[in-house]
């Protein structure tokens, strides 16, 4: 299937408006973060007090998601995510008022944990509902759920470059709080037009999949995705460390973006591997891009030739995330299928706050170089657990009938 067929595809299983609306309404996850880090730290002087605030809000993200997908999973997407968007998007406006209250960093951050735990992960949520949606056609089911998380995971790479770049123009057109205000808005307006679209998927009794979230193929799954967000994390800390460098920080995004326009257009051509490759291949060739491409990083010796490496870097991420979803789904049972996206995105999310941190102080210790090594081991690690560990035979694709959606 090429690109243009996948998106085609996606149109016809998720429509227009449908699709508009879960990619606005994942913006709030990369523009709060960086949002609060920005607004925090121009209120109070601080770049710690606002590293604090902002890694709290990450915390309860990292905590709540897993657990709003699940009570979506039982009690139905509809009330679930509405109730859960319009308390956060109150929350977030509750801690815009207290930063410019003054309030103290520990309040901050019990506030900022409280967005967190209330903010819905749509992303995850979305790639449920496109598979249930895909489950229904009764002619080639696999093409259509690999069209669907495809473009996905495109919505996803695109989210991740638009929402910090939203946050930037917002802070220097007005003023750092809007970015985060923004945030609240987009979140309470298309997460509840995401909860209340007809597709909306229906809850499922407890017992039907006897308390599994997913075994152990499921949960192997977490350690790549874990490798996948220290490589982002490293990566954009070696990126900014390399920026500043050679006195122009100002380009750091403009690096990054390019890894994540490739790494789009490469989760889109997923779509056109044939079905007979298997997905544990894809995983393992993926993965090893990402250990071979990152090696260019240590020999990029002027600008361009680092877009080059970001641009390659690129092609080997958007395989990999797009095949880590594409395993979840065949190991995950269907009633718990939004809870298994979102414990995928909280591994993320965690391996990217780890990747992080370290990579920050490898960067004060021995520059970039330090930084991008903890991007190549990620890389590798990565590799080795799709060799070593994933197996073929806990990914078997079965029928997956699902229950149709409230009208």
């Amino acid at each position: 299937m090429s690109p243009l067929a996948a998106l085609r595809r996606m149109r016809e299983i998720a429509g227009t408006p449908l699709l508009a609306a879960s990619f606005l309404a994942r913006l709030p996850v990369s523009m709060s973060l960086i949002g609060v880090l920005t607004l925090v730290t121009t209120q109070s002087g601080s770049v710690a007090a606002g590293g604090l605030v902002s890694g709290a809000l990450a915390l309860g993200e990292m905590v709540g998601g897993p657990v709003i997908a699940r009570l979506a999973d039982r009690r139905g997407q509809r009330p679930v995510v509405l109730t859960a968007s319009l308390v956060d998007a109150a929350l977030i406006g509750v801690l815009v008022t207290a930063v410019f209250a003054g309030a103290s960093t520990p309040t901050l951050a019990v506030l900022a944990i409280l967005a967190g735990l209330a903010m819905p992960q749509i992303g995850p949520l979305a790639r449920a509902r496109w598979i249930s949606i895909a489950g229904r056609s009764p002619h080639d089911r696999e093409r259509s759920v690999a069209a669907a998380l495809s473009v996905d995971g495109v919505l996803d790479e695109t989210g991740f470059v638009v929402g910090p770049a939203l946050v930037g123009l917002l802070a220097l057109a007005a003023d750092p709080a809007m970015s985060v205000l923004g945030a609240a808005v987009l979140m309470g307006v298309f997460g509840s037009v995401f909860a209340l679209h007809p597709t909306a998927l229906p809850g499922a009794p407890p017992q039907s999949d006897g308390g599994r979230v997913g075994g152990l193929g499921l949960f192997v799954l977490a350690l790549p995705m874990a490798c996948q967000g220290m490589f982002f994390g490293s990566t954009s800390t070696g990126v900014t460390a390399y920026s500043q460098q050679i006195g122009h920080g100002d380009l750091s995004g403009l690096l990054y973006a390019v890894m994540g326009v490739s790494s789009a257009a490469a989760g889109l051509l997923m779509a056109s591997v044939p079905a007979r490759v298997a997905l544990t291949l894809r995983l393992r060739a993926a993965s090893l891009g990402l250990g071979l491409f990152s090696l260019l990083l240590f020999v990029a010796p002027d600008l361009w030739t680092l877009l080059a490496a970001m641009f390659l870097l690129g092609s080997a991420i958007g395989p990999h995330v797009v095949t880590i979803f594409a395993l979840v789904e065949r190991s995950a049972p269907a009633t718990r299928l939004a809870q298994a996206m979102t414990i995928m995105l909280s591994a993320l999310i965690l391996g990217q706050s780890l990747g992080s941190a370290v990579a920050g102080d490898l960067a004060e210790r021995y520059g970039h170089h330090g930084a991008f090594a903890l991007t190549t081991g990620a890389a590798f690690a990565a590799f080795a657990v799709a060799v070593l560990v994933v197996r073929s035979r806990w990914y078997i694709a079965g029928d997956r009938s699902p229950a149709p959606a409230d009208a």
